[in-house]
């Protein structure tokens, strides 16, 4: 164990000795399990503590790496020793290839630098059985092959989420006055390549619609959305539905230019904005609630507002510019035609 922890400090200190730590490692026998349990440990509870989560290191690892990476990140975060044997006889590798995937995963989570922290309670809220009545539409909607029922369901599911959403804001009022609870939390959302720029404005309108806020994190392929938990859960699950639509409608008929691919996908984030800011708007109105409902969810976007600032204190924006007038055409209309 300890020749190999003298072989990875070298390739943290920034050497180029890889392969050298891999050797060590594969040489190490029976006691490579061990060896590779303990320093992972070590690597991934210092990038905890610079405010990384499990979900965000794997993610990293399909992001900076290759799906190989990937799969051995889900095999560590499982928690289970041992790891790296198993993980060798299921892709089919020699010791030395199987340590080496593994010191250059270990070695990107060294190298990733401190983020805004989030509270473990906040990464998703507790169980509900109207959230799963609400995947379960969503799931459906997408699955089914007739477009009436794929709408009629996906407007249930969207119905069924605000009416949570504003049940949960005023049981948390009256429980604590003009208060509004534990307060809001936050979740990191992924972003992916390619078009990140015009996801992330896909996810900001969704996150507005719901009362949530979104910052954009472009190194990193994520963006952290504060709001409550409820919230938060509409958000994930409306921005996934709602993106694979859009894949959908992208690739239906001939490949297009890059330029094409991305005007359409900001075309499509600024007309989903529109459509559901109404959409929300209209299913407030239609709820049958207290008088005091609009300065609870008022004092509710408040408190999103202040915690995002909190959490970060210097944000800039930006704007996204498509440079192909028919795909933004295109992508509006796809938004005229998605279901939620």
């Amino acid at each position: 164990m300890e020749e190999f922890e003298g072989a990875w400090a070298r390739v943290r200190a920034g050497g180029d000795a890889v392969d050298a730590a891999a050797s060590v490692l594969a040489a190490a026998g029976g006691d490579w399990e061990r060896a590779a349990g303990g320093t992972a440990r070590n690597v991934v509870r210092e990038a905890e503590s610079r405010g990384w989560q499990v979900r965000d290191l794997i993610r990293m690892a399909s992001r900076e790496l290759d799906p190989r990476h990937e799969r051995l990140a889900h095999t560590m975060q499982k928690g289970k020793a041992p790891f790296l044997t198993p993980f060798a006889q299921a892709e089919k590798l020699d010791r030395f290839s199987a340590a080496t995937t593994f010191v250059e995963l270990l070695r990107l989570y060294a190298a990733l630098p401190r983020i805004t922290p989030l509270a473990p309670a906040t990464q998703a809220p507790p169980p509900s059985k109207m959230l799963a009545r609400i995947r379960a539409l969503l799931a459906k909607a997408e699955s089914t092959g007739f477009p009436e029922e794929a709408e009629a369901l996906s407007a249930k599911a969207q119905h069924l989420m605000t009416r949570h959403s504003i049940d949960e804001a005023l049981l948390t009022a009256a429980a604590h006055g003009t208060g509004t609870g534990a307060g809001p939390g936050a979740r990191r959302i992924g972003v992916d390549r390619p078009y990140e720029g015009a996801k992330a404005l896909l996810l900001d309108a969704v996150a507005a619609a719901n009362r949530c806020e979104s910052v954009w994190s472009a190194d990193f392929g994520f963006s952290t959305v504060v709001g409550y938990g409820t919230d938060l859960e509409a958000v994930e699950l409306l921005y996934t539905s709602l993106l694979v639509q859009a894949d959908h409608a992208l690739h239906r008929g001939t490949s297009r230019s890059r330029n094409f691919r991305e005007s359409f996908l900001i075309g499509y984030a600024g007309r989903i904005r529109e459509r559901l800011a109404a959409a929300t708007e209209r299913a407030t109105a239609e709820t049958a609630a207290p008088a005091d409902l609009l300065p609870v969810l008022a004092a509710r976007e408040v408190d999103v507002r202040d915690a995002t600032r909190r959490m970060f204190p210097t944000t800039t924006t930006s704007r996204l510019k498509g440079r192909d007038a028919e795909g933004w055409r295109h992508g509006e209309a796809a938004a005229d035609r998605a279901r939620f």
